[in-house]
């Protein structure tokens, strides 16, 4: 992203505020990340949800994992073996400690399709979170791909801040990224909000989420990447 500074676009007058919901180290970056491709709209940090490791082993005799975060990378130890990612930044943080990374460059969907592309001898193993999508084991083994699972790591909610609650109280707009469904379920059970809220969706499953409790403004990323979501907030905030 250019480091030029973004002005915030006027929402009925008012610079919005953007509020960040991820567990608190994701968070941190993704603001950096924000400031340095010179977004100088408010940022506001309130987790909703934060990670904790479950003590967890991989077994001897496989022949592969699979890694839909990277929360699961940073439960386990590294292998060398290969290790099918989720996407570029996981499959970074998986090769950093020594796996085999193999990015699928999407979602659990597209994990699952790469996957089956691929064709490995199993046993596989996912390494996931309590609360997972896609049922990537059970359907890589109906097709022949001997998979299973392991939680390693647990998402426990957390209530919205005291100044995320008066941000969404008040009556200037505010920009909410949202990286799951589960993220997007989460924020909605905060509700009711004042403020008027744009949801900016990773995914379509996200978006509808938002648009089936009623946020009346919705971007989607062009791809469920952190990049593609930074440069829907740019498009938003009227940097193009």
């Amino acid at each position: 992203m250019a480091a030029q500074t973004i002005p915030a676009l006027l929402m009925n007058g008012t610079c919005p505020t953007i509020l960040l919901t991820r567990p608190a180290p994701a968070s941190r970056k993704f603001a950096q990340r924000l400031r340095d491709a010179g977004v100088t709209a408010p940022i506001v940090t309130s987790p909703l949800m934060r990670i904790e490791p479950v003590a967890a082993s991989v077994p001897e005799g496989l022949r592969g994992v699979l890694f839909t975060s990277m929360n699961g990378v940073a439960a386990v130890e590294g292998r060398s073996l290969p290790a099918w990612c989720v996407g570029d930044a996981t499959a970074a943080a998986a090769a950093r400690v020594g796996w085999q990374a193999i990015s699928a460059g999407g979602d659990a969907e597209a994990l699952y399709k790469r996957v089956l592309a691929d064709a490995p001898h199993g046993p596989l193993l996912h390494l996931r979170g309590e609360h997972a999508r896609g049922d990537l084991a059970r359907r890589l083994s109906a097709a022949g791909i001997e998979t299973s699972e392991t939680v390693v790591y647990r998402q426990v909610t957390e209530p919205l801040g005291p100044e995320a609650r008066r941000l969404l109280s008040g009556d200037s707009p505010v920009l909410v990224p949202l990286f799951s469904p589960r993220s997007a379920e989460t924020f909605l059970a905060e509700t009711p909000f004042r403020a008027p809220v744009v949801g900016i969706a990773i995914s379509t499953a996200v978006a509808d989420i938002l648009a089936k409790a009623g946020v009346a403004r919705i971007d989607v990323a062009a791809e469920p990447t952190a990049d593609a979501m930074i440069k829907a907030i740019l498009v938003r905030l009227g940097a193009d």
